[in-house]
């Protein structure tokens, strides 16, 4: 059975994600509780212009597409690093660059 790691929260990861409607924070908490268990999410894609071993949940529902950037690829824990509601077609600049960011903090 998997080591159960812990999921970290980096900068306002966790305030963004519970900005998410009821529907997308319930279905964001249940991929991350996959990744928990060593599983994969359901939709998810490498985000390798963030860094290496930074992946996205990928969810989609009535109220809109939302996006939730984490790395699961260290020994010690999953970091969330930044939570958001789509707007555009294509990931915002800005966006990108606040996960690289805090994806550069964790060393």
């Amino acid at each position: 059975m998997p080591r159960h790691k812990d999921v970290v929260f980096v900068g306002s990861s966790l305030k963004d994600l519970k900005s998410f409607p009821l529907d997308a924070r319930r279905a964001a908490g249940f991929q991350l509780d996959l990744l928990q268990q060593g599983e994969q999410p359901f939709d998810c894609k490498p985000m390798k212009t963030i860094g290496r071993g930074v992946n996205e949940i990928r969810i989609t529902d009535d109220s809109g597409a939302f996006r939730v950037f984490y790395v699961v690829n260290r020994p010690e824990a999953i970091y969330v690093l930044h939570a958001l509601r789509k707007t555009t077609q294509k990931t915002e600049i800005r966006d990108i660059e606040l996960a690289r960011a805090r994806f550069q903090e964790l060393g």
